[in-house]
């Protein structure tokens, strides 16, 4: 237990350039569904103390089809057309986005929006220009916010869940570490609140296909969209890229600076790069069944 404390302390101390994706029930109160002020003041609080340690920072965070739902449709039914959503991610983003603004600000840092989808990676002069994009960010000290562009996403071009597009964008800026925080403490050996003999992993050295079959489309919250299976669809893409890669919980958002101190939380995925991994190829591949 010891030498693997050494070594996730050992593992973390030189990581520069950081990508952290935050779940959207996360960042809401469970009763309400309305955002969870406190906690994302203390997730911006995070992520500006990163970036004074100089460490390059990206925050992958949805919730801009509830927040938009919230301010057009305080009545909504769940289950609303693809149209109606993007009517909502539209109104939500520019909300999202300027609560954010506001909490950045009273941390003196400036961040920025970038909405991806598929064709971002896919088409090589959207990728290239991403790309560049992300670099002058950085370059400027600014942190990017990034989210899926709801708007105009539909099946053919979405992405479909944050923790597939966190690892998108680690391997595109080709980050160090990538954080994956949502309602679940990591990576067991079978679903904790089904089954009450579950093992918990606490380090992953090699994805295996035993281990890629273990993630059942299961998920304990209705607010985001991504259970088990997109978090290894995610150490998969990380990995393969040369990114390590943490699951854990986001109760506590003060995680993240714990984590990237080297403390024993969430699983570890190690990163195995993968020289004959195509990412673009890959992408475009996904929901091709």
């Amino acid at each position: 237990m010891k030498a693997k404390m050494t070594d996730r302390k050992a593992l973390m101390a030189d990581k520069k350039r950081i990508v952290i994706k935050i779940g959207s029930s996360s960042l809401q109160h469970k009763e309400t569904g309305d955002l969870d002020y406190t906690k994302l003041d203390v997730l911006v609080r995070e992520l500006c103390n990163l970036r004074n340690m100089g460490k390059d920072v990206v925050l992958v965070t949805s919730g801009a089809i509830a927040v938009g739902e919230k301010a057009i449709l305080p009545n909504h039914e769940e289950d609303n057309p693809i149209a109606v959503k993007q009517a909502c991610a539209a109104v939500g983003q520019a909300r999202l986005m300027m609560i954010y603004q506001k909490i950045f600000a009273e941390y003196n840092q400036v961040a920025a929006q970038i909405l991806m989808t598929k064709n971002t990676i896919v088409d090589n002069l959207n990728r290239y220009n991403d790309r560049n994009t992300f670099a002058e960010l950085f370059k400027l000290g600014v942190i990017p916010i990034v989210n899926e562009n709801d708007t105009i996403a539909t099946y053919e071009i979405e992405i479909g869940d944050n923790d597939t597009l966190s690892a998108i964008v680690a391997s595109l800026v080709e980050a160090d570490a990538l954080l994956l925080l949502s309602d679940i403490d990591g990576l067991y050996t079978d679903d904790p609140r089904t089954n009450p003999d579950v093992k918990y992993i606490e380090v992953v050295e090699e994805l295996t296909d035993e281990l890629m079959n273990m993630g059942k489309a299961s998920t304990g919250s209705s607010v985001g969209t991504g259970g088990m299976t997109t978090k290894l669809q995610a150490a998969k893409i990380a990995s393969s890229t040369g990114v390590d890669m943490v699951i854990a919980n986001s109760k506590d958002i003060k995680v993240i600076h714990r984590i990237l101190s080297g403390q024993n939380i969430g699983t570890l995925f190690l990163a195995h790069k993968d020289e004959t991994f195509d990412l673009p190829l890959y992408v475009q591949q996904m929901h091709m069944h």
